[in-house]
């Protein structure tokens, strides 16, 4: 079973995230000075001029924003408190320059699920810096349809009460968790089902079980829907009978939701 990483461990992993950001950032500010200085370049035509112009404040623009929104992450990590003057640059910094990112990871030959589980580290921590006291039927979780073991003849992708909970798999332990907080609980098949289950329940945060590839997907989908990403371990290979520690889901859950006695967030 997966247990709770040892704090360094977790800050070195969110620092693979932050560090390749701040390499995309200064790439992308020297991209645009090499740019700038091409447009007082007298042997370039005005149209070209104007063309590199427009794309050197296009790239500013992002940099600056991005900056910003690398100076809240930090912030928001170092005194687990969220400004709200930051939000804007965050998602900048986190969506628009993530492509980014992944590109140098694959160029210095960095395993892309190292730099999206660091990802998704940054964004828990940063969901956490938020104080949240929700009833149990505002949050949703969701989980993916891989944690049913293969054999069984009772899919549970359509209707999840359809799982006879025999313990063969987890599914029936997420459906005791689920009945003791009365949350709202869902099997995706995939992005367009996980989208429609957030479309249809409304839920104002969402605890996600996936891979790294899958929450990294979800977690930026939902933007700025708060999600909690809990990876799944996959001993059999992926989406083959895969489980997850229960312990971290129930953290998760009660993170978000408000006790019974002083409504304040159970902290996990």
């Amino acid at each position: 079973m997966k247990v709770d990483l040892p704090y360094l461990h977790t800050y070195v992993r969110k620092r693979l995230f932050l560090g390749l950001l701040a390499f995309s950032l200064g790439t992308a500010g020297l991209i645009a000075y090499a740019l700038w200085y091409l447009i007082f370049n007298p042997g370039e035509s005005i149209l070209n001029q104007t063309l590199v112009l427009a794309l050197v404040i296009f790239l500013s623009t992002s940099v600056i924003l991005a900056g910003l929104g690398m100076a809240g992450i930090l912030v928001t990590l170092l005194a687990s408190k969220r400004l709200a003057f930051f939000q804007g640059p965050m998602r900048v910094a986190l969506n628009i320059f993530f492509p980014v990112i992944i590109g140098l990871g694959r160029l210095f030959k960095i395993d892309v699920d190292r730099i999206k589980s660091s990802f998704i580290e940054v964004n828990n921590q940063m969901v956490k810096a938020v104080q949240y006291k929700l009833a149990p039927e505002q949050l949703l979780v969701l989980v993916p349809h891989c944690l049913q073991n293969t054999d069984c003849p009772h899919k549970i992708t359509v209707e999840i009460n359809n799982c006879r909970r025999c313990g063969k798999c987890c599914v029936g332990g997420l459906l005791e968790i689920r009945d003791r907080y009365h949350v709202k609980m869902g099997v995706a098949t995939g992005g367009t089902l996980a989208r429609k289950y957030v479309r249809d329940y409304r839920p104002k945060a969402v605890v996600a079980v996936a891979c790294e590839r899958d929450l990294t997907s979800g977690i930026q989908d939902s933007t700025p829907l708060p999600v909690l990403g809990v990876t799944n371990e996959r001993p059999f290979g992926p989406c083959n009978n895969t489980f997850i520690d229960m312990e971290l889901v129930e953290k998760a859950i009660k993170f978000f939701i408000a006790e019974k006695a002083g409504g304040k967030n159970s902290t996990p």
